[in-house]
């Protein structure tokens, strides 16, 4: 049903929204509705992650590591050292927000200031335990920072194994990790995508723009970030806020209600939420077209499985009404699809889902499987766009043969298999 608006949204129009206008608007917010008209430059891998306000890294190399993959469904091909020269350089930097993530570096206070709601996470819960039981180690790998500069993991040498827990990391790494969760390290770069640690103020002073050293009031860091979090929602309601950047307690209606009546938050209503919605004022343009259906999704892309769309499961259900777990916690026997399986975001709809692997020194991009969600038909548009999607991804892991085993419906691996040999 088309929903009226006025041409900038007050306090005084009430702004509805169909179901779908809500999803368009989301990956309007999120930079997923069309695909970018020019060449990806090292310059959008920064303005993307200040776009989604985060970006959640994950070491798992099926198909690409988690960042460089959400990063890929945004920009198409990319360079993944652009990513780490980003870092380096001092436009991004690392810190626990959503989970272990790279933020903009001009974000960076708000998330070393607000300690309250970093408490509770479980890293810095199992980095004050680490500090209590080996202060000593630990302060004797600091002062060795300190002398001899940026280090790794691998620069202290041990010969026994690692011990249980944390992945069983070595102490040193552990010692490492709790240091970066407690502020005391930070990540001045990576090499072969392994941290490099070095004291926080010396990564921070080779900042362009300097890190003020007084810590802000906790509430302004999580106003802050119920803001960021409904800016990189487009929309939302006021229980998906929280899990954005971890914030504790829960965000209320009430938390957001004076955000809204100072105008910097726009009250919306979108059809079949029992909840009202809310949208962020840098989005009022985007709002407007969504309001009068005015939104278009040309994009078909694969998704990481700790892509923002889909990394809360159940915002993914109720948004999109797409069901989605990550079974590589799954013992293999008790899977569903697969190992790492990948969302398929076709046209602004979550269409399905692909199993697969990049054989990189073969050459080989193999999809074990591809399945379709309930009520998804393989239409020719469909069938070229996931087509499209998969080659694109293949050229980009440098891996230019593409395998195609299995599919539901069992025809869509066929059509697949011609349509990426077109």
């Amino acid at each position: 049903m088309p929903s009226r608006v006025t041409d900038a949204p007050s306090t005084n129009s009430v702004i509805r929204l169909s179901q779908r206008s809500a999803q368009l608007l989301h990956l309007g917010a999120q930079g997923l509705l069309k695909r970018s008209t020019r060449k990806a430059r090292k310059a959008d891998v920064a303005a993307a992650i200040a776009r989604m306000g985060l970006l959640q890294i994950d070491t798992i190399n099926v198909v690409a590591r988690s960042p460089y993959m959400t990063l890929f469904s945004r920009l198409g091909a990319f360079r993944n050292e652009w990513l780490d020269e980003s870092l380096a350089e001092g436009m991004l930097a690392e810190c626990w927000a959503h989970e272990a993530c790279f933020v903009p570096a001009a974000e960076f206070r708000y998330h070393r200031d607000y300690r309250s709601g970093r408490a509770g996470h479980w890293a810095h819960r199992m980095a004050e335990r680490t500090h209590e039981e080996a202060r000593a180690d630990m302060d004797a790998l600091l002062e060795r920072i300190r002398r001899e500069g940026p280090l790794r993991a691998s620069d202290f040498e041990r010969d026994t194994p690692g011990t249980k827990g944390w992945w069983g990391w070595k102490p040193e790494k552990r010692w490492l990790e709790a240091w970066f969760a407690l502020g005391r390290l930070m990540v001045a770069r990576r090499e072969r995508f392994q941290r490099v640690y070095d004291l926080a103020e010396r990564v921070t002073a080779r900042w362009a723009v300097p890190l003020p050293t007084a810590p802000m009031n906790e509430g302004e860091a999580r106003r802050h970030f119920v803001l960021e979090s409904v800016r990189a929602l487009g929309v939302t309601k006021a229980r998906w806020i929280a899990d954005y950047f971890r914030l504790r307690p829960r965000v209320t209606d009430d938390e957001l209600a004076p955000l809204a009546d100072q105008g910097l938050l726009v009250r919306v209503v979108v059809e079949g939420w029992d909840e009202p919605a809310y949208v962020h004022r840098d989005h009022e343009a985007l709002l407007r077209d969504a309001a009068r259906n005015a939104l278009r999704a040309s994009r078909t892309t694969l998704l990481s499985p700790f892509d923002p769309v889909v990394w809360d499961r159940s915002r993914a259900q109720d948004l999109f009404g797409f069901e989605y777990t990550i079974e590589c916690y799954t013992p293999a026997a008790k899977r569903k699809y697969g190992y790492y399986v990948l969302p398929i975001l076709h046209r602004g709809r979550l269409v399905g889902r692909v199993d697969a692997k990049a054989h990189r020194q073969a050459g080989l991009f193999q999809v074990l499987g591809i399945w379709l969600e309930p009520g998804e038909t393989a239409t020719p548009a469909l069938v070229e766009g996931v087509a499209n999607a998969i080659r694109e991804c293949a050229a980009w892991h440098g891996t230019p043969r593409i395998a195609i085993d299995r599919s539901q419906p069992r025809d869509l691996a066929v059509q697949l298999v011609k349509a990426v040999g077109d």
